[in-house]
């Protein structure tokens, strides 16, 4: 299998996108994504995203050269607007805008609308924890959970983020969507012709499948069985409700070119990590050292950062099939 090096792979998906329409300034940006999450090890935002966003481009489903706009409704919001383009270009928006806000006010947020697949989630929050800054992300995502008792999807798999700065070391993230397992992972499975675990998915008609395309036309289970479906009613409200975007419901699909834009949303929650204690990295601190101390335990986010590590002495692999697809479109 072939093995690239992290600047080549980005050039592959950065050339694959404009090739498909997508404006050079936005390639960079999803490329960017892509390459980082297949670095972190999360294939299932990497550059096998690229085979539907070059379609969706192609079509107009993805708006390839949007122009991100950004808006202050109140001293400290910030309404951006991703006009049916690539999501990663609004949240790069975001994650520059944010923080000045934030030490300003103690307190910002970014609402983005008129968006698309966000990726992996860790990534923008992240950003925001290298500023000294508490970050939330909350994103919706098209419709593929039922509610707690029901076979209708009207919840995504809506994944939320966080990232806390600690002093001298890299900061804690979590991110997690509220499906049992990723939908990617179904989709990886789909595309190698394998059997899914049972209890990851239900099919259309709400029962158990361990076949991946059945379980892609039915419903995911959700994280933690009705807590799950809870909680992606409240990132619906957030993520799609508050900021002015479409619900689950009313979005297409991230996965193929048929429909209008999804138009979902994101929202952003960043907080000084100083406004309301001088202290508070120092107690960040102790609370992770807790945790990093036992045996056998560790910190969200550790794996990330040595599959990081890796990608970037070693390069990442692709298969055969994936990088054919790639180059074909």
């Amino acid at each position: 299998m072939p093995i690239l090096r992290l600047d080549a792979a980005h050039r592959l998906a950065a050339d694959t996108l404009i090739r498909c329409g997508t404006a050079p300034a936005n390639a960079e940006s999803v490329a960017r994504a892509l390459v980082g999450a297949e670095a972190d090890g999360l294939r299932t935002h990497g550059l096998m995203r690229l085979l539907a966003y070059g379609e969706q481009v192609r079509v107009g489903k993805v708006v390839g050269d949007a122009v991100v706009s950004c808006e202050r409704p109140k001293p400290g919001l910030l309404a951006v607007d991703a006009a049916h383009g690539f999501a990663y270009p609004a949240l790069d928006a975001a994650v520059a805008l944010l923080p000045e806000i934030a030490r300003e006010q103690g307190i910002a947020a970014a609402a983005i609308r008129r968006s698309h697949h966000c990726g992996a989630a860790g990534r923008p929050v992240e950003a925001l924890a290298a500023h000294g800054l508490v970050a939330i992300l909350f994103a919706n995502a098209p419709a593929s959970m039922a509610p707690w008792g029901g076979t209708r999807p009207v919840f995504g798999t809506n994944p939320i983020a966080f990232a806390c700065p600690l002093p001298g070391d890299e900061p804690i993230i979590v991110d997690l969507s509220l499906s049992k397992v990723a939908r990617g992972n179904i989709i990886a499975a789909k595309q190698r012709g394998e059997a899914i675990p049972e209890g990851w998915a239900l099919d259309a008609k709400g029962d158990p499948t361990t076949d991946p395309t059945a379980a892609l036309a039915g419903t995911m289970v959700p994280l933690g069985d009705a807590k799950g479906t809870a909680l992606a009613l409240m990132v619906e409200l957030l993520a799609a409700g508050l900021t002015g975007a479409r619900f689950a419901g009313e979005a297409s699909s991230f996965l193929d070119a048929e429909g209008e834009p999804p138009a979902t949303g994101q929202l952003i929650l960043a907080i000084d990590a100083t406004a309301f204690a001088g202290h508070a990295l120092e107690r960040f601190a102790l609370l992770a050292r807790s945790i990093a101390e036992q045996d056998g335990a560790r910190l969200p986010g550790t794996r990330r950062l040595a599959a990081r590590a890796r990608a970037a002495e070693e390069g990442i692999t692709l298969s055969d099939t994936l990088l054919a697809e790639i180059e074909r479109l």
